[in-house]
């Protein structure tokens, strides 16, 4: 669903992004970690059409990013860290006006659109409040809606939980793992806890490569979750030669350990 190859992005000469490569198969969730800078929401931005890349190939299902831009665009749902959301306008509004701009023509296919992402995203009983009265958390909520809405297969989300109280947090969090039954997904987050309890997968960038990609099993010791202690040996430079590195490790392929997920 998603191939990435070779993957570069540099900026006056700076590589946020540094040849990385993996590859997401349909139906699973992935969690994006790293530092502040490590390249995530750069990566991210590639994926989704923002940034060309300097070098590197990117595909979503089997479409070329460079080239076929906006039909890659309509297969992807994106929630980027900061939500930009009307607050002028009512949800159900809002949302009608999303799911014209991303080509869901007919008025009949809109009202079941919209219908159907209010009633996913638990937004029903706020279809006619103002954007602007809703709390933090219903936002995020219309942001994940306005991602679904013209039905794309990836969902790629930078931060969906940003500056939520724990509740909320656990509302959002339960819905992106029921999104990861239909959906591809890609979480970005620096909340480890937020990964272990949804991801089926965790990629560590830093410094602008994979520094490691394994299936959430994979940081498991002793039948304990080790994710903490894997990210921090990363962030704090400790070097990986003193063990053998498996393969998904390298950065150059990808664990594709999912609930059953085919390519």
């Amino acid at each position: 669903m998603i191939d990435v190859e070779h993957l570069v992005k540099r900026f006056s000469g700076f590589a946020a992004v540094d040849g990385i490569s993996f590859h997401v198969p349909r139906g699973q969730i992935v969690g994006f970690l790293g530092p502040n800078g490590a390249g995530k929401t750069t990566t991210m931005r590639i994926l989704t059409g923002f940034f060309p890349p300097t070098s590197g190939s990117v595909r979503i299902d089997g479409l070329d990013a460079v080239r076929d831009s906006l039909a890659v665009r309509r297969r992807i749902g994106y929630l980027p860290e900061s939500v930009p959301l009307y607050t002028d306008m009512r949800v159900v509004e809002y949302l009608d006006f999303r799911a014209r701009l991303k080509g869901v023509r007919s008025r009949k296919q809109r009202r079941d659109r919209v219908g159907h992402v209010l009633d996913r995203c638990g937004l029903a009983p706020m279809r006619r409040r103002l954007i602007g009265q809703l709390s933090k958390g219903y936002r995020q909520r219309v942001g994940i809606a306005d991602a679904l809405v013209h039905d794309p297969p990836v969902l790629i989300l930078d931060e969906p939980t940003v500056g939520l109280d724990p509740s909320q947090i656990r509302e959002i969090r339960d819905l992106v793992r029921d999104l990861g039954q239909t959906h591809t997904v890609m979480l970005s987050t620096h909340i480890l806890q937020e990964v272990e309890m949804v991801c089926d997968r965790v990629m560590i960038l830093f410094a602008g490569k994979i520094a490691r990609d394994g299936a959430m099993e994979e940081y498991r010791v002793n039948g304990a979750l080790e994710l903490e202690d894997a990210f921090l040996r990363i962030v704090h430079g400790a070097s990986s030669a003193s063990s053998p590195a498996s393969a998904s490790e390298t950065g150059t392929g990808a664990s594709t350990s999912a609930r059953g997920g085919t390519a």
